[in-house]
C-alpha cells in the first residue's frame, strides 16, 4: 500500500500563446545568442574567458590519469618489456589483444612476444590490460587520434605499439604512485593507545 495517492494531471490548461511554443523558442534563442555574442567578443578582443581550444594547432595537456590508446613499453635495447604472460589478453573485455609467445634461446624459460597485436577498432580504452600487467609492459598513452581509412589499418602490430619508456614517464610515475602507497607503520604512541 502506498503512503499517499498522487493525482496526475492528464490535461493541462495551456493558453493559446503556450500552445504555440513561442515562449520556449524565444528562451532557447536567447540562451544561444548570449553564448554566441560572449564567445564572439572574446574572439575579437583576444580575451577569451571560456574554454576554447583551436584543435589541430593547439593540443590539450591531459591529466596523468587520462587513458588513451594502449602501447607497449620499449626498453633501451629496443625490445618490449612484455614477457608474454597473456594476462592483458585475458583481462581485455573486447578480446582486441592477441599475443603469440616465444621462448628466448639460452635463457631457460624466459619468454617474449613473437607477435603482439591490438585491434584498436575494438579497444574501448578501459585500462584493464594495464591493470593486469605485472611488468608495466602495456600502458595507456595520451594518443586518442585514430583516424584511418580502413579497419585493417586499425590493427596495430608490435612494431607500431612500441614506445620508448622516456615518453611514457608521466603515465608510469602515475601508476607507481597508485600502487606504491604503503600504510605507515604504527608509532609507539599508537600502540599504547590501543592497549
Amino acid at each position: 500500500m502506498p503512503g499517499r495517492v498522487i493525482k496526475v494531471k492528464r490535461r493541462e490548461n495551456l493558453g493559446w500563446l503556450e500552445r504555440t511554443y513561442l515562449p520556449m523558442i524565444i528562451a532557447g534563442l536567447a540562451v544561444t545568442a548570449r553564448h554566441f555574442f560572449r564567445n564572439l567578443r572574446g574572439f575579437i578582443t583576444g580575451n577569451r574567458t571560456t574554454f576554447v581550444v583551436q584543435y589541430p594547432e593547439q593540443q590539450l595537456d591531459f591529466p596523468d590519469s587520462f587513458r588513451g590508446q594502449p602501447v607497449l613499453v620499449q626498453l633501451d635495447n629496443g625490445q618490449p618489456r612484455c614477457v608474454a604472460c597473456g594476462l592483458c589478453e585475458f583481462a581485455c573485455p573486447t578480446d582486441c589483444i592477441s599475443i603469440v609467445p616465444g621462448e628466448l634461446e639460452g635463457h631457460g624459460i624466459e619468454r617474449y612476444p613473437v607477435a603482439f597485436d591490438i585491434d584498436m577498432s575494438r579497444c574501448m580504452f578501459c585500462g584493464l590490460c594495464e591493470e593486469a600487467c605485472p611488468e608495466e609492459a602495456i600502458v595507456m598513452s595520451r594518443e586518442v587520434e585514430l583516424g584511418k581509412f580502413t579497419r585493417g589499418e586499425l590493427i596495430y602490430e608490435k612494431k607500431a605499439l612500441l614506445v620508448p619508456e622516456s615518453k611514457l614517464k608521466r603515465r608510469l610515475d602515475f601508476l607507481r604512485s597508485e600502487y606504491d602507497r604503503e600504510h605507515a607503520p604504527p608509532t609507539p604512541s599508537d600502540a599504547t593507545d590501543d592497549a
